[in-house]
């Protein structure tokens, strides 16, 4: 699993029609994202089911992870291969309770002690971040480079970074230990989706 969790993770974000989501979402993939994460935070639950499963279909057919963020019954529902949590958004051990051995990634925003209670509580990845101005979360903590050199030394599951990432400033990043990058809209505000994000994963081959 660990060696499915590297590379370009790209994050859905202002609220689109399904057909127009899925095309987005396809091109992401085409530039090089290996992990998709749906995140609808509008409530519509009849919209929310019918794109996460339009995107689980998508994703199984391109050799693509799908995560949804924070919401454990959605993941279940589509047979999504995981779910992402906030620190608002229920316990890490309650979740592996209901998705048994799918994946569970936790924000961990600057606090290097809630990573190492993720990890230690079953977590299969951990996020860190805002590195830089972002406009998807503006008042996010700003986490720094260390935080992932000493991720890379100290813990046993991968690390992503996220927050006003660019393919100009995300390179050190991965150089410091970030296995991946999370990113919005660096690639879905971008005219070519598919353009952007290879920009991106070409940062892991370099």
């Amino acid at each position: 699993m660990q060696q499915s969790l590297h590379g370009l993770y790209a994050i859905t974000g202002t609220p689109l029609a399904t057909q127009q989501l899925v095309a987005q979402v396809s091109s992401a993939i085409e530039g090089g994202a290996r992990t998709v994460q749906y995140r609808d935070k509008s409530g519509d639950q009849k919209r929310r089911r019918e794109q996460a499963g339009a995107l689980r279909a998508l994703c199984r057919q391109r050799g693509t992870l799908l995560i949804i963020n924070d919401d454990i019954e959605l993941a279940l529902a589509v047979e999504a291969d995981g779910v992402h949590l906030g620190k608002d958004d229920g316990s890490l051990a309650q979740a592996r309770q209901q998705l048994g051995n799918r994946i569970i990634g936790v924000s961990c925003y600057n606090d290097w002690s809630r990573a190492e209670a993720a990890q230690t509580a079953g977590a299969d990845y951990v996020a860190f971040g805002a590195f830089f101005p972002s406009s998807t979360k503006p008042d996010a903590p700003r986490a720094t480079v260390d935080l992932l050199e000493k991720a890379r030394a100290e813990l046993t599951i991968p690390c992503v970074a996220i927050g006003g990432i660019t393919p100009a400033n995300g390179g050190p990043l991965v150089q410091a230990g970030a296995n991946m990058l999370a990113v919005v809209d660096g690639i879905f505000g971008q005219d070519d989706i598919a353009r952007a994000a290879r920009r991106y994963a070409e940062l892991f081959n370099e």
